[in-house]
């Protein structure tokens, strides 16, 4: 494994001798599975995350006394969810037929030894994205008694099964590194190094294509957004905002919402730069394929043009919730926030339907490696 400067050195070596990284465009074609359209080989989704991803496992945890979900045991569906309805990811099963397989775990890091919160109703820590892989590793080795055969994964091969990661938002938040907060001195290349740490068991359990979902704009969220603009002075996910050094001052309130554009903008240029290093200049991953799907200027879309998204009148400052949740006027597919820190349900179905496009090779908001 690089470091970041060992690989900057070593890119800076290699286009000196005439060694070119291929544009986007010149490998997009090669993308979808099998060279046929997804709806003929998108069969299975192998989703990792936290609780934009989430459908039911935090809850499993919440209702086992902390204890983790069996091997070859497919949690159920679920629309209770931290966004308020079905979750993007479900969405993408509903409409390309795909089998979700979700591993995502709400309050997830990519790793605790990076970013340690502990949540009393399980006993122990949120679990990481280290243990999702695990379980997904635990998953596909699993042999049912009865059958002598895994009855979880039935058909997983590689051209037909799709992995994505989606992880930051708890990483680079309150608690976190936004705060100051982490352990172990880790740094923000530390958690991009656990990402692709990660993928590095995915791939040799024989996955081959993998989405990337960068971080999403969370400066615009309720949560760390900009005073005037739907940014909250407290919340359940801080409640105690307004009681930092940084907010001791109206003006430093918009410093949270910076320094968050700031951190999701710098993972993003990393991911940029780092899937094509390892993919065409480390070959850390042969013959395997990355998109990295560009969430951020998605949502950034959905903030800037609400109209084009979501049902009029269109909210995309305030959250759901702080309408009056259920006796609220409109509905969620007026609303671009659930509650301060979380896409609503329509919001996720935008999402699920751009992702079938980068699945089909065709999204704009896609970089193919």
């Amino acid at each position: 494994m690089y470091s970041l400067t060992e690989m900057w050195d070593l890119l800076l070596q290699l286009l000196s001798v005439g060694v070119a990284v291929p544009a986007a465009s010149q490998v997009h074609s090669t993308w979808s599975l099998s060279n046929h359209s997804w709806v003929t080989d998108f069969s299975n989704l192998v989703a990792f995350g936290d609780s934009y991803t989430d459908e039911s496992r935090l809850k499993y945890f919440q209702t086992h006394n902390g204890s983790a979900p069996p091997p070859g045991l497919l949690l159920p569906e679920s629309n209770s969810t931290a966004g308020g309805g079905i979750t993007w990811s479900r969405f993408v099963s509903i409409y390309t037929g795909a089998k979700l397989y979700d591993y995502a775990v709400s309050g997830a890091v990519c790793s605790n030894e990076m970013i340690f919160r502990v949540l009393s109703s399980i006993n122990g820590p949120f679990p990481d994205v280290v243990y999702e892989v695990d379980a997904f590793e635990a998953d596909i080795a699993y042999v049912n008694t009865s059958t002598g055969t895994n009855t979880l994964y039935t058909d997983r091969q590689p051209e037909n099964t799709v992995y994505s990661m989606w992880i930051g938002t708890n990483d680079l938040g309150v608690d976190a590194f936004l705060t100051d907060s982490t352990l172990n001195m880790t740094t923000i290349p530390d958690y991009v190094d656990c990402i692709f740490d990660r993928f590095d068991s995915i791939y040799s359990s024989g996955g081959k294509y993998f989405v990337l979902m960068n971080t999403a704009p969370l400066q615009l969220s309720p949560l760390y957004g900009m005073p005037g603009e739907g940014g909250v002075a407290t919340s359940n996910y801080w409640t105690n905002k307004a009681s930092r050094p940084v907010l001791e001052h109206p003006s430093n309130t918009s410093e949270i919402s910076g320094k968050m554009k700031e951190y999701t903008q710098l993972v993003n240029t990393i991911f940029d730069y780092r899937v094509p290093f390892e993919l065409q200049i480390a070959k850390r991953y042969p013959g395997a394929k990355i998109a990295i799907f560009d969430i951020n200027s998605l949502m950034t879309d959905m903030y800037n043009n609400p109209t084009e998204y979501f049902t009029a009148p269109a909210n995309v400052t305030g959250a759901y919730t702080d309408c009056g949740g259920s006796s609220c006027p409109y509905s969620l597919d007026h609303f671009l926030w659930y509650d301060e820190l979380h896409p609503s349900q329509r919001s996720d179905e935008i999402i699920a339907i751009e992702f079938a496009k980068v699945v089909d090779g065709s999204s704009t908001y896609a970089t193919y490696w």
